[in-house]
């Protein structure tokens, strides 16, 4: 009893310091595919193999009651604590490798995700992606403000140069 309760309060914890979680089918992989999908995902979540029933009442003293009918099954869950996204996409490239993984699920920013919405979050550009494309649109910006504001110093520095040249061809 107190070994379940340490467990459900373990897998609270993780409910509620995680930024997502994704929820899997492993049916039928291996402890080294595991391994290795752990591996994958290391960085920015944690992998566990869950029992149903003590993952529903900890999802339900986290304030989470979406997970419920995922819950059927095998269960694993990845935590995420890092980058939702580049965990989904790990998710999403394991299973086209190893089809015996099914992503179930999750739940991100407050919302339940099915798996098609999973699917969708690995679909987007990764946060590291996001800022080099806002930081070149800010560059661009720059550059360009730059240039509108050197344009009528230069066309001025032009003009009286070639207004010296004529007057130096004329006398």
């Amino acid at each position: 009893m107190a070994n379940k309760e340490a467990t459900v309060a373990e897998l609270k914890e993780l409910f509620s310091s995680s930024t997502a979680v994704l929820l899997t089918e492993y049916r039928g992989l291996t402890v080294a595919q595991l391994k290795q999908l752990r591996t994958n995902i290391a960085a920015d979540a944690s992998y566990a193999v869950v029992k149903n029933t003590l993952t529903k009442i900890a999802a339900h003293e986290a304030g989470i009651d979406s997970l419920d009918d995922m819950l059927a099954g095998p269960s694993a869950i990845a935590f995420v604590s890092g980058d939702p996204v580049t965990v989904a996409k790990a998710l999403r490239d394991f299973a086209k490798a190893n089809p015996n993984l099914v992503v179930k699920g999750g739940y991100f920013d407050g919302n339940p995700l099915d798996a098609a919405e999973v699917m969708k979050l690995a679909e987007l550009e990764s946060r590291e992606v996001v800022l080099a494309k806002l930081a070149g649109a800010v560059k661009a910006s720059l550059f360009g403000a730059a240039y509108m504001f050197n344009a009528p110093l230069a066309q001025a520095a032009r003009a009286v140069d070639a207004l010296r040249q004529k007057q130096e061809s004329g006398s």
